[in-house]
């Protein structure tokens, strides 16, 4: 798997990276060692989790398998705080206080003395920037964190953090795929303005450009789950559904599958240092590991950037 230098970093992560959000959850113990062991034998080495995953169970789930199942050196770690979720609702809290004893706790669970990347994992309007930042230089300094950096900010806000910061952040991760492409208008020239590599979560359209919501819902998917449904239910609109069946036709005639067309196109865009790829199963996984991921025709990306154009 290709290595990647995160922005103008000398932190180097694999183009795809492994998702732990439904750790603890969809994803039993089993499982989850499972895809970790594979997508390390298949050259991957970012591992990208949060203290809000499970209610830190992502986090302990991994921790359990480093010595075990892989070896830390193996792996690049990445975790976020200053989110919190229970049930439906959502909590933000990146003050100095919440963020570092987010990040010991994280530390904890992990099993480590440091991670390789912190995030900020959302804006927080009730706190000044300025504390936040705080915290993600102490925790450099203190050697708790490699690198750190934004998550979930818009296009200004990762601007002005990137300004304010008095040292270097290294990466932004939003989400970004062929079916969301609102980080284009101002988030990536902001991202590459700053020097910064962006990840992208959601890089497949929250599943549904793997294509396997094309004419039916299979019955163990998130969209057909009560609970999990509303996460999916935005990218099956028609809109959505015309953008996958240019995608499903770009796939047939390249002699590639759908979810391969989606990550190449994705990782050929300015600014993407890892696609996050959330795979719940190990099969999953295999069908992520087993694509070409080299870039498309330069008409076929053409043609696939037409039809999803934001409108």
């Amino acid at each position: 798997m290709q290595q990647r230098y995160v922005g103008n970093s000398g932190l180097r992560v694999s183009s795809l990276s492994l998702g732990t959000m439904s750790w603890a959850g969809e994803t039993d113990e089993q499982d989850a060692a499972g895809l970790l062991r594979a997508f390390v034998d298949g050259g991957g080495t970012m591992i990208d989790t949060a203290a809000s995953y499970g209610g830190g169970g992502a986090e302990v789930l991994l921790g359990g398998m480093l010595g075990d199942v892989v070896a830390r050196s193996e792996v690049v770690i990445s975790t976020k705080a200053g989110l919190a979720a229970s049930g439906s609702r959502r909590s933000v809290d990146t003050s100095r206080n919440g963020m570092l004893s987010s990040l010991d706790a994280s530390l904890a669970r992990l099993g480590t003395d440091y991670v390789d990347l912190w995030f900020a994992q959302a804006w927080d309007p009730n706190v000044p920037l300025e504390e936040t930042l705080s915290a993600l230089e102490f925790a450099v300094r203190s050697g708790r964190a490699r690198y750190v950096g934004v998550s979930n900010f818009n296009g200004w806000q990762t601007a002005k953090a990137a300004a304010v910061a008095g040292f270097p952040l290294v990466a932004c991760q939003a989400e970004y795929s062929l079916l969301q492409r609102r980080a284009e208008a101002e988030l990536i020239p902001a991202v590459e303005d700053a020097g910064l590599g962006l990840l992208a979560w959601g890089p497949l359209g929250r599943g549904v450009l793997t294509g396997k919501y094309r004419g039916h819902m299979p019955a163990d998917s998130r969209a057909a789950s009560q609970k999990l449904a509303g996460y999916v239910e935005p990218y099956l609109a028609a809109g959505a559904s015309r953008v996958v069946e240019a995608v499903a036709m770009a796939a047939k005639g390249l002699g590639r599958s759908v979810l391969d067309v989606s990550l190449s196109w994705l990782l050929s865009q300015h600014g993407v240092a890892s696609a996050v790829v959330g795979a719940r199963t190990p099969v999953q996984l295999k069908e992520i590991l087993d694509a070409d991921l080299k870039p498309l025709p330069p008409e076929i990306a053409t043609a696939l950037e037409d039809v999803s154009a934001p409108l």
